[in-house]
């Protein structure tokens, strides 16, 4: 340590090789896993037991196949199940007023929703209430949040033109993540779609969640009660699958950055060795020294092992406070937790000890075996 002491310059540039490798390495499994987590926490609060359900193609005449009138009421005595919500399509379009274009949608779709739709969805609302028995009778709507934003509707209370006829914004939702058709929609209530819009009362789309347990056996089951005829005409769907999927890959692209950083490590072990070599050229006259009265070649070799493991070790500190540092910094930037995975904490410090051992080793047995009579007389 005293030496160390008296090579601050050369302490620092060595052990900065090895803070930079183990930095990369803590900073790239840090974010990897605090985006991880902020998908398994989405995922948490959204649920993974709802399926979608959905026509399916006929293959004779390759058009989609209405689902029966009955077809949520069907779905919601299979065992298992919990909540059914339908929405049922419409062919018109939403606008602000009378005097926009009926071309002009905005990608926006009119939709009758059944009242159990929000709860099946675990949604929330934004601003104002969803539909229900009273309301769902009326000509009123409820605006998901990205088609509120196209209209430039930001509260309830407002009006929207829907084929002739003005409907009252009751509410706006929430962000619906796995379901963005939703969220580009219109809903009004069932009985107005087939009172005032020409709707046929067959849902076009089912939403359905089950106990978890259950999952997997209502997905088999819901083609058969849906239709039992043809029950390749119904598709069921995950919603969640594709953010299960990101969540099970965050960590792939990662992998190229963490073996960077492996490089970035085994370089700094190269400068620990390239340190070591130097400090024992220049400390022949010590190590003559300590040899004359009586040091022996293990402990020669042990003092400038453990220099070198002092080095590593800092420089792995270092490495470790710049990586939770930086992994601190990304997270609270972009509004995720902040997580770093233990185990990147000691192997990264490992990692640090081995290399540092590594890199001592060829020099502290070189030192070991000066000759005391040629290092003394050397210098």
């Amino acid at each position: 340590m005293a030496g160390m002491r008296n090579r601050p310059m050369r302490v620092v540039l060595s052990a900065l090789g090895i803070a930079i490798g183990i930095a990369t390495m803590i900073s790239v499994v840090g974010i990897s896993a605090s985006s991880k987590e902020k998908l398994l926490r989405e995922l948490d609060k959204l649920g993974t037991n709802m399926l979608v359900v959905t026509p399916g193609t006929d293959l004779v005449t390759q058009k989609k196949v209405p689902m029966a009138k009955d077809a949520a009421g069907r779905v919601a005595r299979i065992d298992g199940v919990e909540h059914v919500g339908a929405t049922g399509l419409l062919d018109h379009s939403v606008r602000r007023s009378a005097k926009i274009d009926d071309m002009i949608t905005g990608g926006i779709s009119v939709q009758s929703a059944t009242e159990d739709l929000l709860t099946t969805l675990r949604g929330s609302m934004r601003s104002g209430t969803w539909l229900n028995a009273a309301t769902g009778t009326y000509p009123s709507v409820v605006l998901g949040d990205v088609a509120a934003q196209r209209l430039g509707i930001t509260e309830p209370g407002r009006r929207v033109y829907i084929d002739d006829e003005y409907f009252t914004v009751l509410g706006i939702l929430d962000e619906l993540p796995l379901t963005p058709e939703i969220a580009r929609s219109a809903l009004v209530g069932w009985e107005v779609g087939q009172t005032r819009l020409g709707f046929d009362g067959r849902p076009t789309t089912l939403y359905e969640r089950s106990a978890d347990s259950r999952v997997e056996q209502v997905h088999g089951l819901i083609p058969r009660t849906v239709d039992p005829q043809t029950p390749h005409n119904v598709e069921v769907t995950d919603p969640s699958s594709g953010l299960k999927a990101k969540a099970a890959t965050e960590g792939a692209f990662s992998n190229l950055l963490l073996g960077l950083g492996g490089v970035a490590l085994l370089v700094g072990g190269v400068g620990v060795a390239n340190t070591m070599i130097i400090s024992v050229l220049e400390r022949r006259y010590e190590i003559g020294l300590r040899r004359s009265i009586g040091a022996t070649r293990g402990q020669i070799r042990g003092q400038f092992v453990t220099e070198s493991l002092l080095l590593s070790g800092l420089g792995g500190l270092a490495g470790i406070l710049l990586g939770a540092a930086a992994t601190g910094g990304y997270a609270i930037s972009d509004g995720i937790p902040w997580v770093i995975p233990p185990w990147t904490v000691g192997g990264g410090f490992g990692a640090t000890l081995v290399i540092g051992t590594l890199a001592g080793l060829y020099p502290a047995v070189r030192a070991s075996h000066l000759s005391p009579t040629l290092a003394l007389h050397a210098t």
